[in-house]
């Protein structure tokens, strides 16, 4: 299939609870598919909604189905201000990855709220959602998504990290694209930042100034999801249930914590990389400069960061492209990644 300019917007909110990521994109496909990213912008999370989505995960079904509605106006206002700010005329579709409330695979369980129905209603626009489901379904992770992206957009890379929530990382690997979580990064850096009244640590400075500590390290080295093979991905359980009660027993100064945690990702990091070639890192936490100069120490690939447009917004371009391939019914989860029965195109379609 050979097309002209297609446009979308695209929709996502991660873990790290930073904010809304809005993209409107065009698409293109000739040989391979093009794209260009003609407008984008970050909405910060309110503290009443960062509040929501962070407790959400202890409230009770009736509450997350409540929850879900008004999630979907709250997006749906947003992409409508964001259609009003840039003028834009021409929409396909909107695809959106919503706010991750559960995933554990493993139980068979995967939830993104933010309702599909209420966004088609309010923007007037098809629109493409709840991708991770079917693949939950059919036996996979429904995780890492954004590797077909990685695939079909950034082939030149010979790896595609994403520093984000949770580290994740995509390549080929015997002529099959494989992904996976390698572990949690800004999810447990940025809890940590807020008991100082600070939403990040800024390009690692209180990181740089911490003490390591060895026996913390090795403990968070040693947690069984490192030894275990591929396919695997994370979720906010396994940082809430694992990672937040094994740092705290040991009662660090926050300087401290980031430290070692830094190191910690560094080291699980580098473990996954076994060849040569570019390295292409976005993410938000691409710009904790202390981070990647650790990493650049462990590794010999040469690293390359884009510039800001990429880094933030690479995620939300690539769920616009799992909107166009699901919209054109071609195969947007691979089971080299995921471990699925199959490949297939997933998420749900709602009509305006």
């Amino acid at each position: 299939m050979i097309y002209n300019k297609r446009y979308a917007i695209g929709v996502m909110s991660g873990t790290s609870l930073d904010g809304v990521d809005l993209v409107y994109v065009s698409f293109k496909k000739n040989e391979t598919y093009s794209f260009e990213i003609i407008h984008a912008k970050t909405i910060a999370y309110e503290d009443e909604w960062k509040e929501k989505l962070q407790n959400a995960f202890d409230e009770s079904i009736q509450e997350i189905v409540k929850l879900d509605v008004e999630y979907g106006f709250y997006l749906g206002n947003l992409i409508n201000d964001f259609i009003d700010e840039h003028q834009i005329e021409t929409i396909e579709f909107i695809a959106s990855h919503g706010h991750t409330i559960l995933h554990d695979p493993s139980e068979g369980v995967t939830l993104q709220i933010g309702s599909g129905d209420v966004i088609a209603k309010m923007t007037d626009c098809k629109v493409v959602c709840n991708f991770r489901i079917q693949d939950v379904e059919l036996g996979g992770q429904g995780a890492p998504l954004v590797p077909i992206g990685d695939k079909l957009l950034f082939s030149e890379y010979t790896y595609c990290l994403n520093l984000g929530g949770f580290a994740n990382i995509s390549f080929e690997k015997n002529n099959k694209r494989i992904a996976f979580d390698i572990c949690p990064v800004n999810i447990v850096m940025n809890h940590y930042t807020r008991k100082i009244g600070l939403e990040y640590d800024d390009k690692g400075t209180l990181a740089s100034k911490g003490k390591l500590n060895n026996k913390l390290l090795e403990e968070l080295n040693n947690l069984t999801f490192y030894a275990s093979n591929e396919p695997k991905s994370l979720g906010y359980e396994f940082v809430v249930e694992t990672i937040f009660p094994m740092i705290d027993k040991f009662n660090l100064p926050i300087e401290d914590i980031l430290r070692t945690f830094t190191a910690h990702v560094v080291e699980q990091i580098s473990k996954k990389i076994n060849k040569q070639g570019d390295f292409l890192i976005t993410g938000g936490g691409t710009y904790n400069i202390f981070l990647i100069e650790e990493l650049k120490k462990k590794i010999s690939n040469t690293i390359i960061v884009p510039k800001p447009m990429l880094i933030d917004f690479k995620e939300a371009l690539i769920f616009a492209f799992l909107g166009l391939l699901r919209v054109d019914n071609q195969a947007n989860c691979l089971k080299s990644v995921t471990g699925a029965k199959k490949d297939h195109s997933s998420g749900q379609i709602y009509e305006s």
